[in-house]
């Protein structure tokens, strides 16, 4: 379902502190800009907020680079951003969101990020063969993910997809990823730390099985 134009979503992301209007000037400089030596954490995608809000507010120890392309959305985002940190009572100092073409990943993030982890939950899965290259977990992606992901990073990868998820594996093994774990079930697995996102509770409850796994270089 689209979302109306709310021509009120691009001054209220631009008056919040952590979101990022120009995110092209730090190419290289992420870890600069988050002034610290903590691990970067990337969630491309991260439509209303749900997961990445949970997680920056519980791990302040790590920072999140959240990334979607509809102000319509990331002003939600930045909302349940800010309601869960003020739950925690925490600074929303270890997060940044912005608006960035996936696809054009590669303009503002590069080789001196050292990216320790992507997460990709249930993005589009393109099933027709004309479209699978715009994909997340696509080959082509993978490829610029190299560009900035570090030696030992990680991608977690969330589904609801049989086929997307079945050829993403042919994508991580033809990149040299290394499949660390996988669930065909993940809601009855041995995983721990899920963080449930909107669209994950959707399918769950229509008996739709999650599948998740973790590729790591």
């Amino acid at each position: 379902m689209r979302l109306r134009k709310k021509p009120w979503a691009r001054p209220e992301l631009e008056a919040c502190s952590f979101f990022i209007t120009n995110p092209s000037n730090y190419k290289g400089k992420w870890r600069e800009f988050f002034n610290n030596d903590n691990p970067i954490y990337l969630e491309l995608g991260c439509g209303k907020g749900t997961f990445i809000a949970v997680h920056g507010a519980e791990n302040k120890d790590k920072n999140y680079i959240a990334i979607d392309i509809k102000d319509e959305v990331l002003v939600l985002a930045k909302r349940n951003i800010e309601k869960s940190y003020n739950e925690k009572q925490t600074e929303t100092n270890n997060i940044k969101l912005m608006a960035q073409e996936i696809l054009l990943i590669n303009d503002i993030l590069g080789d001196g990020d050292k990216i320790d982890r992507i997460y990709i939950n249930f993005c589009n899965p393109w099933p027709k063969k004309k479209h699978k290259k715009r994909r997340l977990t696509h080959t082509n992606q993978l490829k610029n993910y190299k560009n900035f992901l570090s030696e030992n990073g990680e991608i977690y990868f969330k589904t609801d997809d049989d086929e997307l998820f079945e050829e993403s594996l042919e994508y991580f093994k033809e990149n040299g990823f290394k499949i660390d774990y996988i669930t065909y079930d993940l809601h009855n697995s041995d995983f721990e730390g899920n963080v449930r996102t909107e669209h994950e509770n959707m399918f769950s409850e229509q008996g739709i099985k999650i599948k998740f796994l973790i590729a790591k270089r």
